[in-house]
């Protein structure tokens, strides 16, 4: 199937990446990178559409400079050199008046510049606003649809007809009110549209386990057209300790006759995407699933997505979705041997996030593995939202910590979640990095030169310093690369060091099965650790007692493949700071680094259970399920 990944199913079928997520955009460098990926894999679609990018969404009136236009035009060139169709898509709802010939002109205006830039496709995006209106437009509009297919339409004939994508603001089943049957919305917009403008559709929720046949013809009846799926499946903007390195799944081949196309919003960090995007373009050629296999004979076994002997014999036109993950993962590993530099802070790219109050006060909690999480301190004693803290809170934080009672630390993460940076980020100026400028509005000084984007050190010797983002002084996370006489790590990740972190990372619904396998052995080790305190209790009594049970046995046994799985997971860690591709390093280190301290941590109950001891209230501990 990898040989095969430029052979295009149906040239019709609208199949790629779009850039919808909210946090620090890709640089043109990486989109340029992903363009030829594109072409690689045989899909030809990519989306500008990067929410917190300074001209998209919240400046979108504001025309481009001589400088950002130069980039855009670029960026689009490069796109068509590769055969890449560029959608530029721009986020006017937040605050437009549908009905003003001031504010449609000026959305023309910008659009035209884009066009002169060699743009030949084009979105608008009315998602995550809210659906009332202003008072002139009630006078214009008969509804919010109304309003939204009006300007839509207009945009569509001034550009003279170009490839059009829209994404309304009831983008999904959940949010269709009152259903999408009913909804007066999603009619208004499949009856009034122009036929000729696809509407994009995230499926039964904003983040959707699966699409079925029946959601899908559901919604085409309803739109009066095939949606073209925006695929959340891999999107990590809504949780900062989140990445997803699964493959693409939950969404049958048999889908793709009754769809327009598919695009995957992937996760913030580019380099994360790979797999995500890999096994998207081996879908996008396939035609059927597996078939499901049932038969009394044992050596006939039902084909399933944790199965997966046998997988690589099936026929090429056949997806399953471990196959898919081992062919990206052969072809990702040449990824992390390229040199190439990182620029600017080891700091997780999603944004700010509003968290409505009243809430309760949970007790301050603080990672002491990794310096870039985030900590949530709420209170009820406000109706105005709070934010999440930022990692530049991180030190303040932990100081008040160390240095005052509990109140202090309350006081001082409450002032840092109410002042949250504000800043412009643009991804137009810099070919290589994200420019980050402080609002007017922001009273902050500004950042010392300690702090400006570099380089990230590396080292081939025994350590490596990655740069983090914190308050002047800056301090490096140092990360010794332990070279003790027990271990001699090889330093080239291999295949199966990629499988372990993709399932370690696998999708919002559920892990990869050797992380199921990790969490099943410390449930039943934490279970069952009673047996191991009764033991020692008794060779206590008869101190020549030499025996053992054969559950104690077993117990002893499985802890020491739960101490084999961690030191799997020390390795990878490892390895992958030795990676060449500081860049790539850059994007997965943080969360690599928080799982291994987590799982070293459990490893290391374990071994105190081990010694007997055992809590008499550990049977409290196991609540709900461990998965």
């Amino acid at each position: 199937m990898a040989d095969n990944c430029c052979v295009s199913q149906n040239d019709n079928f609208i199949c790629g990446v779009v850039e919808g997520f909210y946090g620090r955009p890709w640089t043109t460098e990486q989109r340029k990178d992903l363009f030829q990926k594109l072409k690689k894999w045989g899909v030809g679609c990519y989306v500008y559409a990067p929410k917190d990018d300074y001209k998209h969404r919240a400046y979108w009136r504001d025309l481009y400079t001589v400088e950002e236009a130069e980039q855009l035009g670029g960026l689009i060139s490069a796109a068509r050199d590769c055969g890449v169709t560029l959608y530029y898509a721009l986020s006017p709802g937040l605050d437009m008046t549908y009905s003003s010939q001031k504010e449609i002109a000026t959305l023309k205006r910008k659009l035209d510049q884009v066009a002169q830039c060699g743009c030949k496709a084009f979105a608008l995006l009315f998602d995550d606003i809210e659906p009332d209106m202003s008072p002139a437009d009630k006078e214009v509009f008969q509804s919010f649809a109304h309003a939204q297919v009006s300007i839509t339409n207009e945009i569509f004939q001034h550009l003279g007809q170009p490839k059009f994508l829209v994404c309304p603001t009831q983008y999904c089943s959940a949010r269709a009110v009152p259903n999408v049957q009913n909804s007066d919305y999603l009619n208004t917009l499949g009856s009034k549209l122009a036929p000729q403008i696809d509407i994009m559709w995230t499926g039964q929720k904003v983040i959707s386990r699966s699409l079925t046949t029946e959601s899908i013809r559901e919604i085409t009846e309803v739109l009066r057209r095939p949606p073209v799926i925006w695929d959340n499946l891999h999107a990590n903007d809504y949780d900062q300790k989140r990445v997803f390195l699964g493959p693409y799944q939950g969404r049958s081949p048999d889908l793709i006759s009754q769809l327009r196309g598919v695009l995957t919003n992937p996760n913030c960090e580019y380099g994360a995407n790979f797999v995500a995007i890999h096994t998207l373009a081996q879908w996008s050629k396939c035609t059927s699933d597996p078939p499901l296999i049932t038969h009394d004979n044992e050596s006939m076994k039902l084909e399933t997505e944790s199965d997966e002997e046998g997988i690589i014999d099936l026929p090429e036109n056949i997806y399953h979705s471990r196959r898919a993950l081992r062919i990206a993962i052969k072809e990702w590993i040449p990824e992390f041997r390229r040199q190439k530099q990182a620029h600017g802070p080891i700091i997780k790219p999603q944004p700010t996030i509003s968290i409505m109050s009243p809430v309760a006060i949970p007790l301050a909690s603080f990672n002491t593995c990794m310096a870039t999480s985030t900590t949530t301190i709420t209170t009820s004693t406000s109706t105005a939202p709070l934010s999440l803290s930022t990692t530049n809170n991180v030190e303040s934080i932990s100081s008040a910590t160390v240095n005052g009672s509990p109140t202090n630390v309350l006081q001082t993460a409450v002032a840092v979640t109410l002042n949250p940076p504000l800043v412009i980020m643009n991804s137009l100026v810099s070919e290589s990095k994200v420019i980050s400028e402080p609002m007017d509005c922001n009273m902050s000084p500004a950042p010392s030169p300690q702090s400006s984007d570099t380089a990230m050190n590396t080292d081939n010797g025994s350590s490596v310093s990655m740069q983090v983002e914190t308050p002047s002084p800056s301090v490096d996370m140092v990360v010794d690369v332990i070279q003790d006489q027990k271990h001699s790590y090889e330093r080239d990740l291999t295949e199966e060091d990629l499988l372990l972190m993709c399932d370690l990372f696998y999708l919002p619904f559920e892990h990869g099965p050797q992380s199921v396998q990790y969490l099943t052995e410390f449930n039943w080790l934490k279970s069952n650790a009673y047996l191991v305190s009764n033991e020692n209790l008794r060779k206590s009594k008869k101190k020549d007692s030499t025996d053992s049970k054969p559950e104690i046995e077993e117990w002893y046994e499985r802890a020491k493949r739960m101490d084999e799985l961690t030191e799997q997971v020390n390795e990878l860690f490892q390895r992958l700071t030795f990676s060449a591709n500081r860049e790539l390093v850059h994007d997965l280190y943080p969360y690599v680094w928080d799982v291994r301290c987590v799982i070293s941590l459990l490893n290391f109950y374990v071994k105190w259970l081990s010694e007997g001891h055992f809590p008499q209230s550990i049977t409290n501990y196991t609540l709900g399920s461990y998965t």
